[in-house]
């Protein structure tokens, strides 16, 4: 796959979230570079999925075209 997306800072996110939630902490704080790494990550995700939806809906317009059926009233045998 080209362009590989590192999702390694939403999976540490996530991993502080459930280790805070399981020791019943209030809170969770993120140092400024660790929170402007996540916004990227995120950033990149979103942009990618938004761009992979669009490609996808252009496959699905663009398709093989318009569909013919015949009907020439068969016969049974």
């Amino acid at each position: 796959m080209p362009n590989e997306i590192s999702t390694y800072p939403i999976q540490q996110f996530i991993e502080l979230v459930k280790i805070a939630d399981m020791s019943q902490k209030k809170e969770i704080k993120l140092d400024i570079k660790t929170a402007k790494i996540l916004a990227f990550t995120l950033g990149e995700v979103t942009a990618r999925l938004s761009q992979d939806y669009s490609d996808a809906l252009k496959q699905l317009n663009a398709g093989p075209g318009p569909v013919e059926i015949r009907m020439d009233g068969g016969g049974f045998k």
